[in-house]
């Protein structure tokens, strides 16, 4: 069966941007895309309440998946779309919806009191539990951000796609990191960029050139000799190696710069309760423009 690429809905920009990216990232894919919206106040039977205080709220709620079900038709008529509302609390619907989804995405910083999909403290929940691969997608994103700009430097979306950036841990799990980037840069026809944070261990003073060169050089031949079987199984997709010195956050902060997505790791979380992303994700997270795909590894 084949697993939907599954959007969550609150009714906020981000959401509706995430929808979107959602729908072109589903027909890239070959998939079904599936819209969510949770919310608590749906009565139970799916019928309209006759208390005063639900009904605008209710009408609003149904609205939201309506009209964003009625857009992402048209648009792209090719696609199949499945849509369903559902009584729940928007973080257990969305860990829920991840389990069956091959991706699931949601808005990067959207606030709603009708399901907070995009809410900070459920977003992020989310994101340390789930265990499918998460896009985070911020507002106003559009089909045009995800190309080159034109020969003018106008939007379009006849353009290359932009690069695929991958955060690349050599020390680290990152089989299916490298799976989930070398796959989106060969759906995109676009360039990979595989980025190492590299830096000298601090034992006494400030290291020179000398103590440098030799670490960044072994860091090159570990990069190389993990990415060699993947530009195997990958052979369309050109790959470009960055490796740069400092902390990891800001080096992958500066290198997706330009990039139409970038693909990072995130640890499994066991623990029952707690957000947790650890720092480099949370970083991106805040401060990267493009989309976020988040991987979840041991």
């Amino acid at each position: 069966m084949q697993r939907p690429v599954v959007a969550g809905l609150d009714g906020s920009s981000e959401s509706r941007a995430a929808a979107h990216w959602a729908a072109r990232e589903a027909l890239r894919r070959g998939l079904p895309l599936r819209l969510v919206h949770a919310w608590e106040g749906l009565p139970e039977d799916g019928t309209a309440t006759n208390l005063p205080e639900l009904r605008a709220p209710q009408y609003y709620a149904r609205r939201i998946l309506r009209d964003t079900v009625d857009r992402i038709s048209e648009r792209y008529p090719q696609l199949y779309i499945a849509a369903e509302q559902v009584r729940r609390r928007p973080g257990p619907a969305l860990l829920a919806e991840a389990e069956n989804a091959e991706l699931l995405v949601v808005g990067s910083q959207g606030l709603s009191s009708l399901g907070g999909f995009a809410a900070g403290s459920v977003a992020m929940a989310t994101v340390a539990h789930a265990e499918r691969p998460i896009v985070l997608v911020r507002a106003h994103e559009t089909a045009e951000d995800e190309h080159l700009p034109d020969g003018t430097g106008k939007p379009s979306t006849d353009t290359p796609y932009r690069d695929v950036a991958v955060a690349v841990d050599i020390g680290g799990p990152c089989d299916d990191v490298l799976e989930s980037a070398f796959h989106a840069a060969q759906l995109r026809h676009a360039p990979l960029r595989a980025v190492h944070a590299w830096h000298v261990p601090v034992m006494h003073g400030i290291p020179g050139a000398e103590e440098r060169a030799p670490i960044r050089h072994q860091a090159e031949q570990e990069l190389e000799a993990l990415l060699e079987p993947w530009r195997q199984k990958f052979p369309t997709v050109f790959v470009r190696e960055h490796l740069h010195e400092g902390r990891p956050a800001h080096v992958l902060v500066r290198a997706a710069g330009g990039a139409g997505l970038l693909v990072v790791g995130r640890r499994r979380r066991h623990a029952a309760v707690g957000s947790h992303t650890g720092p480099v994700a949370h970083a991106l997270i805040h401060h990267v423009r493009c989309p976020v795909m988040l991987v979840p590894h041991d």
